[in-house]
């Protein structure tokens, strides 16, 4: 399998692994040896769609026989026109769809023993964290997204369901659990919020009630008897009201104290033309209530420049917002048309060298805060994350890849410790004294508690 795109992407490759599994079918670790090829792309934007057809080209190139899933599904005629071979195409988490095309492409050999054997869920990160999915699609109708049109309208998942799956992968050895989906904090609005039966007391389909639940799990007992809080993370949280209920659950350690909000502008008239609430002074506020509940809170976003009919005075308004609310992280995208987004009709389009050139104020303000605030943990022990053990060098010391409360995998920075202890594992959570900092990273060294 090749798998493109977003986490939400990730999982549902993960869901069709485990249920090919389950029929029978193995995973091959190249090309050559698989009888099918399954390509999970991803269609955001056309730069990904360029990329999700070379994977496929190279699919078919290598193998030839290849099923194509995900987000680029709803494109088919233009998938097949472009390679005629591609054995079927379906749309992202479609996940029938695809069990049944492998069935047909390569059937299952499987003997009446293996039907008898569970098998546990396949994942394809680390065993010690892992993406909990709470729900599918989007009811916004942002200008520049097509992921309605990709994904559907908002369905979210029995919250039975997602808790039952958290416990069952922290009891399998996730220490960290990422909460995905495209709006966190709409979660259980298409049900109305209804409630069901967990442990022998009533929770919401709700955002707080999920988060209040996921804090509650504990880790397997160590040899004390005792378990420990597994790190939850939120992404994708619209900053809604209701989110100030998450903070003191932080505060508490009972989640991560870290937040994925998608601003993407802070221009009340910008945010207007994509059709998202402008709502910035409000937000700068929260923020600042936020961080006195938590002063350790670390807030990530990311930002559109160059977007039609972005003025001067507009990515001026931006700077000085970011300036005021001084974000832990920040990812800077330059507007990209996407085929069948609504922002494209928009007048005033922005110049490519305009774009550029505002791209790298944004970065180089956002790196300086980035900077100062990473400077200010030198001297600090909190906790981390270990995600890669090294080997020992010419003189035997070992160095650890980590990361703090502040960074999720893959998309913020790492924690690089030194001389650490032999026995340290992967997935262990343990303090790191910092040292230094650069622009993006800790460097520190592990101490006893």
């Amino acid at each position: 399998m090749v798998s493109l795109g977003c986490p939400k992407a990730l999982v549902d490759s993960e869901r069709i692994l485990t249920r090919l599994r389950a029929d029978g079918y193995a995973m091959s670790p190249d090309y050559a040896g698989a009888d099918v090829v399954l390509v999970n792309t991803c269609g955001f934007l056309d730069s990904a769609k360029e990329e999700s057809l070379a994977a496929i080209g190279e699919a078919i190139a290598e193998n030839g026989r290849v099923i194509v899933t995900g987000c680029m599904g709803n494109e088919a005629e233009a998938i097949r026109s472009k390679f005629p071979a591609v054995l079927a195409v379906t749309g992202a988490h479609q996940y029938e769809a695809v069990v049944e095309a492998v069935h047909e492409a390569a059937p299952p050999g499987q003997g009446p023993f293996v039907d008898l054997i569970p098998q546990p869920d396949i994942k394809l990160t680390p065993r010690h964290y892992s993406y909990l999915k709470i729900s599918e699609g989007c009811n916004h109708a942002c200008s520049f997204c097509i992921i309605p049109s990709l994904r559907g309208k908002l369905a979210s998942r029995r919250i039975d369901a997602v808790l039952r799956e958290a416990e069952k992968l922290v009891a399998a050895g996730t220490r960290e659990l990422l909460v995905i989906s495209q709006d966190t904090s709409a979660y259980g609005v298409d049900v109305r919020h209804e409630e069901r039966r967990w442990k022998g007391h009533p929770v919401r389909t709700h955002m707080t009630d999920l988060a209040r639940e996921l804090g509650g799990l504990r880790t397997p007992a160590n040899e004390s008897g005792e378990g420990a809080t597994p790190w939850v993370r939120l992404h994708y949280v619209y900053p809604y009201p209701h989110v100030d209920a998450v903070i003191p659950l932080m505060a508490e350690g009972l989640l991560t104290p870290y937040l994925d909000i998608p601003f993407q502008h802070a221009s009340p008239k910008v945010l207007r033309a994509m059709k998202r609430p402008a709502n910035e002074a409000k937000v700068l506020e929260r923020l600042k209530s936020w961080r006195a509940i938590c002063p350790d809170i670390a807030i990530r976003s990311s930002f559109v420049v160059g977007f039609p009919g972005e003025t001067e005075d507009d990515f001026r308004y931006l700077l000085d917002w970011l300036e005021e609310a001084q974000l832990d992280r920040v990812g800077a995208f330059r507007f990209e048309p996407v085929a069948g987004a609504a922002a494209n009709a928009l007048p005033d389009p922005v110049p490519e060298s305009v774009k550029e050139e505002r791209y790298t104020r944004l970065m180089e303000l956002t790196e300086r805060i980035g900077t100062a605030k990473l400077a200010a943990k030198i001297g600090r022990t909190i906790p981390v994350i270990v995600d890669e053990v090294g080997e020992p060098d010419e003189d035997g010391d070992i160095g650890a890849t980590a990361r703090s409360q502040a960074d999720a995998p893959e998309i913020d920075g790492n924690v690089f410790l030194r001389n650490v202890d032999a026995a340290l594992r992967p997935g262990d959570i343990v303090s790191a004294r910092i040292e230094d900092a650069d622009a993006h990273d800790l460097y520190g060294v592990a101490v006893a508690d």
